[in-house]
């Protein structure tokens, strides 16, 4: 019994060292890549093609007024009416300006014949000076009067040609032939010199305004072609060309920028919502767009993290790129420099990874 018990701690021992030479010869476990996901740039072609959304409008546009204030009394005007030179708008209740050129006429009248009361005065009193019966003083107070009665009746004819015309204001015609867009007034209503009677528009040429970022303004400049597509009017392309570029931004960071349309097309009009693309070569709008959440900022700046290829197939080395930001879109975030066509950028875990890291490609 003893004997068995030597022998059975004797294998026991013996197995334990098997098993202990086993483990020594297995290889220390590899180090668990973490996995990243990334998104290539691609540069898909010699060119660049931008877009920008605006709304069409004549290239003649005018809100028509009066010119004095008054009470509407004539007007018969609607939406999509077209005007014709000369036609009649609206008219204002003349009567007041009629009075007023009633007074200046008869202040006319009065200022004329005290001008030929000063006249036959200043005329007596020289031919009594002639013959010694009339003194120097006399004749200079006699000629002052004629001359200050000359200059009343000139301010008189002044304001009676001021007086006619503020009556001629009363009537608001058409200058050109011009479509109505919209009308802010009705008859009986009292209105104020130069407030907006009615929008039109006239002409057949038409312009549309698009917001362009400033990370791209440079590259435009008057004569620029561009293609316009107008949502409502589908499968149709209108030629258009830049014929103003701003130079101060408006709403923040955009400049605006027109492009007008030089042919005259029928079925087109103000109003409509339009989509206008540019073409540019790469050398002068080198802009890439990535998802938000690949750019990360430190204290030195913005920056992204490349994968660069290591030698085990499937994994990669991680490099830190400081880039340039440009625009928020909704496609992402533009990058204005720091990057290549090929680059492949980590769209995720920017947070959890470091310069020079191995990772695993997913």
């Amino acid at each position: 019994m003893l004997m068995r018990t030597r022998h059975l701690h004797k294998v026991l021992i013996g197995l334990v060292f098997l098993f202990s030479a086993c483990e020594q010869k297995q290889p220390p476990p590899e180090p668990r890549l973490r996995p990243v996901k990334y998104v290539e740039i691609v540069d898909t072609s010699a060119a660049r093609v931008r877009t920008f959304t605006g709304v069409s409008k004549s290239t003649q546009e005018a809100r028509l007024s009066f010119k004095v204030a008054g009470t509407v009394q004539k007007f018969g005007i609607a939406v999509g009416d077209v005007l014709e030179p000369g036609q009649l708008i609206a008219e204002l209740d003349p009567s007041t300006y009629e009075l007023q050129a009633q007074q200046a006429q008869a202040d006319l009248a009065r200022a004329q014949a005290e001008e030929r009361n000063a006249a036959a005065n200043y005329k007596r009193v020289q031919g009594l000076y002639e013959n010694d019966n009339a003194s120097r003083n006399d004749l200079d107070s006699a000629r002052a009067g004629a001359e200050s009665a000359r200059q009343q009746v000139t301010a008189a004819r002044k304001a009676m040609d001021i007086a006619r015309l503020s009556e001629s204001y009363t009537r608001l015609e058409a200058t050109d032939r011009c479509a109505v867009v919209s009308t802010s007034v009705e008859v009986g209503e009292n209105i104020s010199a130069g407030q907006e009677v009615l929008l039109v528009t006239c002409g057949d040429s038409l312009e549309v305004d698009v917001s362009v970022p400033g990370s791209v303004i440079t590259a435009f400049r008057t004569g620029l072609s561009a293609v316009v597509r107008f949502d409502s009017i589908p499968n149709k392309n209108y030629q258009g060309v830049v014929t103003e570029v701003g130079i101060a931004a408006t709403g923040g960071t955009t400049f605006p920028v027109t492009v007008g349309i030089p042919d005259t097309y029928n079925e087109l009009r103000s109003g409509l919502a339009a989509q206008v693309s540019f073409q540019f070569s790469r050398a002068r709008t080198d802009v890439y767009t990535v998802p938000s959440a690949s750019v990360g900022e430190d204290q030195v700046g913005r920056f992204i993290y490349v994968v660069e290829s290591a030698e085990q197939s499937g994994e990669g080395l991680i490099k830190r790129q400081v880039v340039e930001v440009g625009e928020f879109t909704s496609a992402g975030i533009e990058l204005l420099s720091g990057v290549e066509p090929g680059d492949k950028v980590v769209t995720a875990g920017v947070s959890v990874i470091r310069d020079g890291m191995r990772v695993k490609l997913n």
